[in-house]
C-alpha cells in the first residue's frame, strides 16, 4: 500500500485510504493547498471540457474513492474563488459522503452565475473537510421546554 504524504501533517491527523480511479491517472489527488488549510482542493476528472450554462448544474467525477473512518464525514464544500469570480458554487453544500460509501466522490456543481463557465479536466471545483460524526438517539417527547425565543425563527432575533 503506497502511502501519501500531505506537507507535513501532525501526529494527531487522521489517515485515509484513497484509490485513485482508472479514468483519472492524471488527476491530482486531493491535497491541501496550504499549511493551515482546512480543506482538501478536489479536481475534476471529466473527460471532455463540459459547459456549464448559467442557471444549469453538473454532476462532476473526481477519480478517487475514499475509506473514512466509522464516525467520520467527508464535506464537499465549495471553493471560495470559484464562488467569487464566476457564481459556480456546491449546489447541494455542504455534501455528506458517508463513511460507509465507497464509490467515486461526484461534486454537483450550479452555475449562479450570469456567464457560462467552463470545467476543464484537472481543475479545482471543490474542497472536502473531513469531520468527526455525532450519531443521536432520538428520545419522542409529548412537549419541548420553552425559551425566550419560543418557535421564532427566520430572522426572528435580526438581520
Amino acid at each position: 500500500m503506497k502511502q501519501l504524504r500531505i506537507r507535513n501533517l501532525p501526529m494527531s491527523s487522521l489517515s485515509l485510504d484513497i484509490c485513485r480511479l482508472p479514468h483519472a491517472k492524471d488527476i491530482p489527488l486531493p491535497a491541501y493547498a496550504s499549511d493551515g488549510a482546512a480543506g482538501l482542493d478536489l479536481c475534476a476528472a471529466n473527460d471532455t471540457p463540459i459547459r456549464l450554462e448559467s442557471g444549469d448544474r453538473v454532476l462532476v467525477p473526481t477519480g478517487f474513492a475514499i475509506k473514512l473512518p466509522a464516525l467520520h464525514e467527508a464535506q464537499i464544500r465549495p471553493r471560495s474563488g470559484l464562488a467569487a469570480k464566476h457564481g459556480v458554487t456546491v449546489a447541494n453544500a455542504p455534501g455528506t459522503i458517508d463513511s460507509d460509501y465507497r464509490g467515486e466522490i461526484k461534486i454537483i456543481l450550479i452555475n449562479l452565475g450570469s456567464d457560462a463557465f467552463i470545467i476543464e479536466r484537472g481543475m479545482r471545483i471543490a474542497q472536502m473537510v473531513i469531520a468527526p460524526v455525532i450519531q443521536s438517539q432520538l428520545r419522542e417527547v409529548d412537549s419541548l421546554d420553552t425559551t425566550s425565543r419560543g418557535a421564532d425563527g427566520f430572522g426572528s432575533t435580526g438581520t
